[in-house]
């Protein structure tokens, strides 16, 4: 997509992605060989403690994921995130539709959106977030 044709995601759009695991700088030689990802710290995360760095993919005028080292505290995974316009709303609908909430995580500070781990109903895990105001 060239940026003359990019648009913001609306709610609904898989808009992010997420890869977690106890060692990025393994996943990140892997990611960035295999695919030439690029990847930098995100100030954020760092200045919170924990150690979490922005994905930006060939051709993209801008990160479109991250790699969370879970220093061992969490299971790897690589999960897809969907842009919702209320968290909260999207988990409780989640819950009525037979899908299970695994964290969410509503008022994070300033500057971190709003986020949630979902499990659809076979067990599938996916991640929600709508953007900071």
């Amino acid at each position: 997509m060239t940026e003359s044709t990019a648009s913001a995601p609306t709610p609904g759009a898989v808009a992010w992605f997420e890869v977690a695991t106890g060692d990025p700088d393994a996943a990140e030689r892997f990611y960035g060989g295999l695919f030439s990802w690029s990847f930098t710290a995100d100030d954020a995360s760092v200045a919170g403690g924990l150690d979490y760095r922005l994905v930006t993919t060939p051709g993209a005028a801008a990160p479109t994921g991250g790699l969370f080292g879970t220093g061992g505290q969490a299971p790897g995974h690589a999960v897809f995130s969907v842009l919702v316009a209320d968290v909260a709303a999207t988990c409780d609908a989640a819950e009525e539709l037979g899908g299970t909430v695994v964290s969410r995580h509503l008022d994070v500070g300033p500057g971190v959106p709003a986020f949630a781990y979902l499990r659809d109903p076979a067990g599938n895990q996916i991640s929600i977030f709508s953007p900071p105001a």
